[in-house]
């Protein structure tokens, strides 16, 4: 069995990363969870997972010519395969976004879930691949906002026009009530509210500490609400083989 999420968000800073790979910890107490840092041009992940000194990166495989295997750029940490970006300019310029598509389709093969922490804006090919290659996007947004709401569900109707489905909304760094807003995204969103997850010391103590939240501190309230928002996603099966055949024979998309 294999799914892949796209966890994708209208604008920067709403604790994508942060939740990723809290979602992908809590997801591994029951399946087998490779994460991909998908943001070839902002890349984050590696040192929230602290992944910092990796000498191979995903630039290494998106790059034609190179003799790289992608198990060179996986790493296991914290329970998870982990596939971190470089954060070079000179890595990003030389990557090929559309080589993605077989990266990914190599992952499938070898594990129940993907998460593909994704770029936060829509405006080019490198933005859109992965929310096109997903079966389901998670889409995250900061506080439980009108305006927060109306970036996130231009994620999900550009992912609906690719035949990407809605997993559910995750609301990131909650301050006050969300009960009225939340509402409101049930109605809207192709899927649940997955969870609230209050602002949190304990995610900027855990980034700091470059270790994912879960890991860092698994009693706080925040790590206790991305459980829960793990608990409702229904990971579906999926033959590996036929996944990674689809993901191959994806079509690029142009720049919205």
């Amino acid at each position: 069995m294999v799914e892949a999420f796209a966890v994708a968000s209208g604008k920067g800073g709403t604790g994508k990363t942060t939740s990723t790979l809290a979602l992908g910890m809590a997801l591994a107490a029951d399946h087998d969870v490779t994460v991909v840092d998908a943001d070839t041009g902002m890349a984050n992940l590696l040192f929230h997972a602290g992944l910092d000194d990796a000498a191979v990166t995903l630039h290494d495989l998106l790059v034609e010519g190179t003799a790289t295997d992608v198990n060179e750029a996986t790493y296991e940490r914290f329970g998870l395969s982990v596939v971190p970006c470089g954060t070079s300019l000179a890595g990003f310029e030389a990557a090929e976004p559309e080589r993605l598509r077989d990266v990914v389709a190599e992952l499938a093969r070898d594990t129940d879930v993907l998460l593909l922490d994704s770029p936060a804006a829509l405006g080019s090919k490198s933005a859109v691949l992965p929310v096109v290659l997903a079966d389901r996007v998670v889409v995250v947004v900061v506080e439980p906002t009108i305006p927060a709401l109306s970036d996130g569900l231009k994620v999900q109707e550009y992912a609906r026009s690719y035949g990407t489905e809605t997993a559910g909304v995750l609301f990131n760094k909650v301050r006050g009530g969300a009960d009225d807003v939340a509402a409101q995204a049930e109605r809207h969103f192709g899927g649940p509210v997955l969870a609230n997850v209050p602002e949190s010391d304990a995610v900027r103590a855990a980034r700091r500490a470059g270790e994912p939240l879960i890991a860092h501190a698994p009693e706080s309230e925040a790590a206790a609400r991305y459980r829960r928002a793990a608990d409702r996603l229904d990971v579906r099966d999926g033959d590996g083989d036929a996944v990674a055949d689809r993901f191959r024979s994806a079509v690029v998309p142009d720049t919205p």
